[in-house]
Protein backbone atom coordinates (compact mmCIF):
# COMPACT_ATOMS: atom_id res chain seq x y z
CA UNK A 1 0.00 0.00 0.00
CA UNK A 2 1.31 3.29 -1.05
CA UNK A 3 2.09 5.53 2.17
CA UNK A 4 2.44 8.86 2.50
CA UNK A 5 4.80 11.08 4.88
CA UNK A 6 3.89 15.21 4.87
CA UNK A 7 5.78 17.46 7.51
CA UNK A 8 6.86 20.95 8.41
CA UNK A 9 10.61 21.56 9.06
CA UNK A 10 11.29 25.02 11.13
CA UNK A 11 14.52 26.02 10.39
CA UNK A 12 16.57 28.37 12.33
CA UNK A 13 15.85 32.31 10.96
CA UNK A 14 17.30 32.88 7.83
CA UNK A 15 18.44 29.50 7.37
CA UNK A 16 15.53 28.25 5.32
CA UNK A 17 16.97 28.65 2.09
CA UNK A 18 20.04 26.38 3.03
CA UNK A 19 17.64 23.57 4.40
CA UNK A 20 16.07 23.69 1.14
CA UNK A 21 19.31 23.34 -0.94
CA UNK A 22 20.04 20.27 1.20
CA UNK A 23 16.41 18.91 1.35
CA UNK A 24 15.96 19.65 -2.75
CA UNK A 25 19.41 17.58 -3.49
CA UNK A 26 19.07 15.62 -6.24
CA UNK A 27 19.24 11.71 -5.34
CA UNK A 28 18.79 8.91 -7.46
CA UNK A 29 18.78 6.57 -4.21
CA UNK A 30 15.41 7.83 -3.26
CA UNK A 31 13.64 6.62 -6.58
CA UNK A 32 15.64 3.31 -6.21
CA UNK A 33 14.38 2.38 -2.57
CA UNK A 34 10.53 3.22 -3.43
CA UNK A 35 10.15 6.76 -3.50
CA UNK A 36 7.68 8.16 -5.72
CA UNK A 37 7.23 11.63 -4.67
CA UNK A 38 9.76 14.44 -2.61
CA UNK A 39 8.66 17.88 -2.72
CA UNK A 40 9.96 20.41 -1.19
CA UNK A 41 8.14 23.91 -0.59
CA UNK A 42 8.21 27.04 1.36
CA UNK A 43 5.29 29.57 1.68
CA UNK A 44 6.40 33.28 2.60
CA UNK A 45 3.20 33.72 5.15
CA UNK A 46 5.67 31.00 7.37
CA UNK A 47 9.41 32.24 5.93
CA UNK A 48 11.44 30.08 8.32
CA UNK A 49 9.31 26.54 7.46
CA UNK A 50 10.19 24.32 5.08
CA UNK A 51 7.34 21.71 3.67
CA UNK A 52 7.90 17.88 2.72
CA UNK A 53 5.61 15.87 0.85
CA UNK A 54 7.02 12.34 0.44
CA UNK A 55 5.54 9.66 -1.05
CA UNK A 56 6.36 5.69 -0.84
CA UNK A 57 5.78 2.33 -1.74
CA UNK A 58 5.21 1.23 1.52
CA UNK A 59 6.19 2.40 4.83
CA UNK A 60 8.42 -0.36 4.80
CA UNK A 61 10.55 1.63 1.92
CA UNK A 62 10.23 4.68 3.87
CA UNK A 63 11.84 3.17 7.07
CA UNK A 64 14.51 1.42 4.96
CA UNK A 65 15.62 4.41 3.25
CA UNK A 66 16.80 5.89 6.52
CA UNK A 67 19.61 3.52 6.22
CA UNK A 68 20.61 4.68 2.80
CA UNK A 69 24.41 6.85 2.98
CA UNK A 70 22.98 9.90 1.23
CA UNK A 71 20.06 10.36 3.28
CA UNK A 72 21.88 9.91 6.88
CA UNK A 73 24.56 12.72 4.96
CA UNK A 74 21.31 14.75 4.23
CA UNK A 75 20.26 14.48 7.79
CA UNK A 76 23.83 15.22 9.53
CA UNK A 77 23.92 18.52 7.17
CA UNK A 78 20.66 19.45 8.01
CA UNK A 79 20.52 19.02 11.75
CA UNK A 80 22.21 22.51 12.27
CA UNK A 81 19.78 24.26 10.10
CA UNK A 82 16.74 22.97 12.35
CA UNK A 83 15.13 25.00 14.95
CA UNK A 84 14.03 21.66 17.00
CA UNK A 85 10.71 22.55 15.54
CA UNK A 86 8.86 19.57 13.27
CA UNK A 87 5.17 18.44 12.81
CA UNK A 88 3.36 16.75 10.22
CA UNK A 89 1.46 13.71 9.55
CA UNK A 90 1.42 10.40 7.80
CA UNK A 91 -0.99 7.99 6.19
CA UNK A 92 -1.79 4.55 4.02
CA UNK A 93 -3.22 6.04 0.54
CA UNK A 94 -6.28 4.24 -0.21
CA UNK A 95 -7.15 5.75 -3.47
CA UNK A 96 -6.95 8.91 -6.00
CA UNK A 97 -9.16 10.31 -8.84
CA UNK A 98 -5.63 10.54 -11.21
CA UNK A 99 -5.00 6.65 -11.10
CA UNK A 100 -6.84 3.32 -10.55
Amino acid sequence: MTFANVGTLDAVPGKRDELVTVLARRSPELEQAGCLLYEVGVSEESPDTVFVAELWVSVAAHEASLSLESVRSAIQEARPLLSGRMGGFSFDVVGSPLRD
